[in-house]
């Protein structure tokens, strides 16, 4: 139900407006002074008010204020005398979302209040959304059964209170970047911004204007003003992801950042100044990129107050089987499939094999398997070849004929083709191929 909450000390006018709103389908409740209204707040979910300038016990102005510190998303229309416009501007100001002038505006009532509802739903929709990215980066949610990895979470949870800048290392795909959204998610910045930018992803020429901005005209091509991603991370985290990556040029100017909170945009003068935390994470040994000349010494030594190590999945043997589970249920809802277990070999081939990719590549097969599986149990014969092959004792393995291979990847082209509706960029990219090799192989199939 949509509660509207009238504040008004004029009877006629009050009764007329509930009459006018209610046949619109809309729950009306009624308050003579700021004292009730305050009573009523607390004892409906009111998402729209109605509230007049001049009360007997106070103003609508500093009543709309008060009323949006302790309810955010209640959206407040202010009823005003004689279009007072001094009291409208501060109305606004003070978070109303829009001002009437008593007994002339009847007319606009109506859609003024389906405007403000359409705000209400939009931040209550951005609120939910908002709790459950929290919820699933919180440190709480990291899955391991691993000694490793929860001496980790304990060194994230101390961590996090801080802004110490954070350097998190292990190979590729070990969840580097969950670990650095559940520190930001449990800090006091966790309703800022958190920035990811991979080093290794953008160019060396592009990737300082990305990080701190350029004015118009500081380089061909910088035909407007750009605000780089450290003035999107203001006031919260920025996740500088494969730093080993980074030019030395640059690494000198991410060291000014971290001790002087102030960088230059490309072309500009004048420093801005930035309040950002700063997580960073290499696959790389940075002691040996130092010693190569590859990496500033000054700045490892300031982005490693506080090392994390991550291990690699085929180190937490005990997790595999838990992070197989937790992508099973993810992957088979999103394919609307009711898939309930992995069998036994399933599970000990996945644990036999070494996992280079670590926990990406162990989500990646999950996905796969889940594509092709047509019944409610996941057997090896879903595996890729590799992974089975690995967990098959040499005395037993056996050479698959050419026409064999050729009908299973058949066979696997057309299941993922369908999973994908026919999209062939996506069943390109779910097969880790070229896209013209899709098109070659579709060809020499004879697929449509």
């Amino acid at each position: 139900m949509k509660n509207v909450l009238i504040i008004d000390d004029e009877d006629k006018l009050r009764n007329l407006l509930s009459k006018i709103i209610s046949y619109e389908g809309f729950e009306v409740i009624q308050a003579e002074d700021s004292k009730t209204a305050l009573k009523k707040m607390e004892q409906f979910d009111i998402d729209v008010v109605i509230c007049d300038v001049k009360l007997p016990d106070g103003n609508g102005v500093e009543l709309s204020k008060e009323l949006k510190i302790k309810y955010p998303l209640v959206e407040i229309i202010l009823l005003t005398a004689y279009g007072n416009i001094p009291d409208s501007v501060q109305a606004i100001k003070g978070g109303a979302f829009d001002y009437i002038t008593k007994g002339d505006d009847n007319n606009k009532i109506i859609p003024l209040i389906n405007r403000a509802f359409e705000k209400v739903e939009l931040a209550k929709r951005v609120h939910r959304l908002e709790k459950q990215l929290g919820n699933q980066y919180s440190i709480d949610t990291i899955i391991s059964e691993s000694k490793q990895i929860k001496k980790s979470i304990e060194l994230a949870k101390k961590v996090a209170a801080s802004d110490t800048t954070v350097l998190l290392t292990g190979e590729t795909g070990t969840g580097k970047e969950v670990f650095a959204q559940a520190i930001h998610q449990e800090s006091n910045r966790r309703n800022k911004s958190f920035v990811a930018i991979n080093c290794s992803a953008i160019s060396k020429e592009l990737l300082e204007s990305e990080f701190f901005g350029h004015k118009a005209g500081a380089f061909s091509g910088a035909i407007r003003d750009h605000n780089g991603l450290f003035s999107e991370a203001n006031n919260g985290t920025i996740f500088l992801d494969e730093i080993g990556e980074m030019p030395l040029g640059l690494q000198a100017k991410l060291l000014r950042v971290i001790e002087t909170s102030e960088f230059f945009k490309v072309g500009e003068s004048k420093p801005t100044k930035i309040d950002v935390r700063i997580i960073a994470a290499t696959n790389r040994d940075l002691q040996k990129e130092i010693e190569s000349g590859n990496f500033r010494e000054d700045l490892f030594y300031r982005i490693s107050a506080f090392q994390i190590a991550l291990p690699p999945l085929r180190e937490r043997i005990n997790d595999i089987e838990l992070l197989a589970y937790y992508f099973l249920r993810l992957f088979s809802s999103k394919a609307n499939k009711k898939i309930e277990k992995f069998s036994d070999d399933f599970i000990s081939a996945l644990k036999q094999y070494q996992w280079k990719g670590n926990i990406r590549e162990l989500r990646n097969v999950i996905e796969r398997c889940v594509i092709l599986a047509e019944s409610t149990v996941i057997t090896t014969d879903l595996l890729p070849v590799e992974i089975n092959q690995n967990s098959i004792p040499s005395s037993k393995n056996k050479a698959i004929s050419a026409f064999e291979l050729a009908s299973a990847e058949k066979l696997h082209i057309q299941k993922v083709l369908n999973y994908t509706n026919g999209n062939k960029t996506e069943t390109a990219r779910l097969l880790n191929i070229a896209l013209t090799t899709l098109y070659r192989k579709l060809s020499e199939y004879q697929i449509d």
